[in-house]
């Protein structure tokens, strides 16, 4: 059976208010980041999931262990209760954010590499033309 959820967690990252979303489906779980500014009111967090929530870029999945026991409704409420206390975002969810941001990394290193090749030739051409303008006479 697959299940899938949505968590999002808003907190004070000075100076912005950030929002970390994790997704798990199939027991993989994916982390966004997104930086609201100033301080976000629920409607506006409502409006902000109902028009941007498919723009977002989640990380790489990490395969979490799933520990799936019956547990008492009282329970869980009281572990809810206790989570929304509870500030920081989750290691699985910072991990996937790192993942995120080195995957990223690695992507702009390429894009960089490939643009200075690019230019390196250009100016290699540039300097070849110019050293046939100079002997062209002779």
């Amino acid at each position: 059976m697959n299940r899938s959820s949505v968590t999002l967690t808003v907190l004070f990252d000075a100076p912005f208010w950030v929002g970390v979303f994790e997704r798990v489906e199939d027991d993989k779980l994916t982390v966004a980041k997104v930086i609201f500014g100033a301080e976000p009111k629920d409607y506006e967090i409502y409006d902000f999931i109902l028009k941007n929530f498919y723009r977002l870029k989640f990380s790489p999945s990490l395969i979490i262990e799933n520990n799936r026991t019956f547990e008492n409704p009282k329970r869980k409420q009281r572990a809810a209760r206790k989570q929304m206390q509870k500030t920081g975002i989750g290691t699985k969810s910072q991990q996937a954010l790192q993942l995120q941001l080195e995957a990223r990394k690695i992507e702009l290193k390429n894009f960089n590499k490939v643009q200075q090749a690019v230019l390196k030739q250009h100016q290699f051409e540039l300097k070849k033309q110019k050293h046939k303008e100079k002997h062209r006479g002779h």
